[in-house]
């Protein structure tokens, strides 16, 4: 009998070991990718009922406005995004305003909803929203909006495309820093979210599940995103593959957003603005230099918005100064020559202006260097920091190909940053995958 009772122990044991072992293997980065594409292929059998393939993802959408991507397996009927607002200690809430999204289908099982919501006047604290109709609604989410005087924390990777692994061992990471009942209140994302705009699996697998699965900061956290070589096609025909990154079409347009360039693919446009606390961020697009954005370019320069503002920020995906990157391209593919018109039209307008940081990606690995120049010259005086952030999760680059002799910082591993900007006070740490600051530094007015 109590040789029955010790094999039945075992055999108990066995299966723990086993159930915790599937726990932990599911709960790591290959396990979560596993699982999402399982998912993926389910739902694309029909295998899976109709529910949300992709949970919103809110985006800014210039100063006060926000723009919510999400899709379905199936058509949904007649779906309403409800937004409110409330103070921080949740009372004084606003009635509820309804907007009817727009629908794009992508194919049989991605069906495509769009939304932008606002003004939002300037000094509300704290907005909430939810998408809803009579078969599947989600939970409530809510965004924190610092004033311009509070600490406002800044979340900013770039190039997690083509190995959603990696991404998800960086965005644990970043879950560990913020803490379990915190967040960044927006995420600047550097451009590269995928490898392929054309594969739907990729923008599924290499984003928006990781992001899911490592804290769902893009449904409360609004993105200001900067476009990368791979994250959009560049062609204005019908039906073009910009299935999700469309967010900022229209943004400078009085009338608003067109609703017949969301459904048949007409639209191409990137650069826009925002306030982020004390800051003014411009986001420029790297892939398509245009006289529109040049022009946008040198009056956002010159406005009051961006001269007033404590510290002035520019992003465009593709550095002025790269120092890394595949030799044979780099030299036999004429890629040398991708990021020119940055280093040469853009550049000198950012030290003329007074541009205090240049944040980019596509470089995949870390740099940082702060430039003075013409500091004989108090008119001409500049000082700028340039920093590359492409470090998310996507193959490294490893070789050298130009020597800038202008990068003090140099790291070569998988990172992230948190940007925390203040009234007076800009501090930007670059934490590795362990969570260590390997690069630090402050800006003071």
């Amino acid at each position: 009998m109590k040789q029955y009772v010790r094999l039945w122990l075992l055999l108990l044991g066995v299966q723990l070991v086993a159930i915790y072992l599937l726990y932990r293997a599911l709960g790591s980065s290959w396990g979560q990718t596993l699982r999402s594409s399982a998912f993926n292929w389910l739902s694309e059998q029909n295998m899976y009922p109709c529910s949300f393939r992709k949970l919103p993802a809110i985006f800014e959408h210039g100063d006060g406005h926000y723009y919510i991507v999400w899709e379905t397996t199936c058509p949904s009927g007649a779906p309403l995004l409800k937004w409110w607002t409330s103070n921080s200690f949740g009372s004084s809430v606003s009635a509820q305003n309804t907007v009817e999204p727009w629908y794009r289908r992508i194919d049989r099982d991605h069906h495509r909803y769009t939304a932008i919501f606002g003004p939002v006047a300037g000094n509300t604290p704290v907005v909430h929203y939810k998408i809803s109709n009579y078969k599947f609604s989600t939970r409530q989410f809510t965004i924190k909006r610092p004033g311009p005087t509070e600490l406002h924390r800044l979340l900013v990777i770039a190039d997690n495309q083509n190995n959603p692994g990696n991404f998800r061992k960086v965005l644990s990471s970043i879950q560990k820093y913020y803490g379990k009942d915190k967040k960044p209140d927006s995420i600047l994302h550097v451009g590269d979210s995928v490898q392929n705009v054309y594969k739907l699996s990729d923008w599924q697998n290499q984003f928006f599940s990781p992001m899911e699965d490592g804290g769902g900061y893009h449904h409360s956290s609004p993105l200001i995103f900067v476009p990368g070589n791979h994250d959009h096609e560049k062609s204005r025909k019908r039906d073009n593959k910009n299935m999700y990154m469309d967010m900022y079409h229209g943004i400078l347009d009085t009338d608003g957003l067109s609703k017949k360039a969301v459904d048949d693919g007409t639209y191409h446009q990137f650069h826009h603005s925002v306030s982020i606390g004390s800051a003014r961020i411009i986001v420029l697009d790297a892939e398509c230099p245009s006289k529109e954005q040049s022009e946008f370019l040198q009056r956002e320069l010159e406005s009051a918005a961006f001269q007033s503002a404590r510290f002035r920020i520019v992003t465009v995906h593709i550095p002025p100064y790269i120092e890394f990157w595949d030799p044979y391209t780099w030299n036999q593919k004429g890629e040398k020559h991708w990021g020119e018109h940055i280093r040469v039209e853009y550049d000198p307008l950012f030290r003329k202006h007074g541009v205090d940081l240049v944040i980019s990606g596509h470089q995949h690995n870390y740099q940082r260097s702060t430039v003075q120049r013409n500091l004989e010259n108090a008119t001409l005086a500049d000082s700028i920091t340039y920093a590359i952030v492409g470090g998310a999760g996507g193959t490294l680059d490893l070789q050298r190909v130009e020597d800038w002799n202008m990068y003090n910082v140099t790291y070569l591993k998988h990172h992230y940053v948190s940007l925390d900007i203040e009234e007076r006070r800009l501090q930007w740490s670059a934490r590795n995958v362990d969570g260590t600051v390997f690069d630090h530094f402050v800006i003071e007015r």
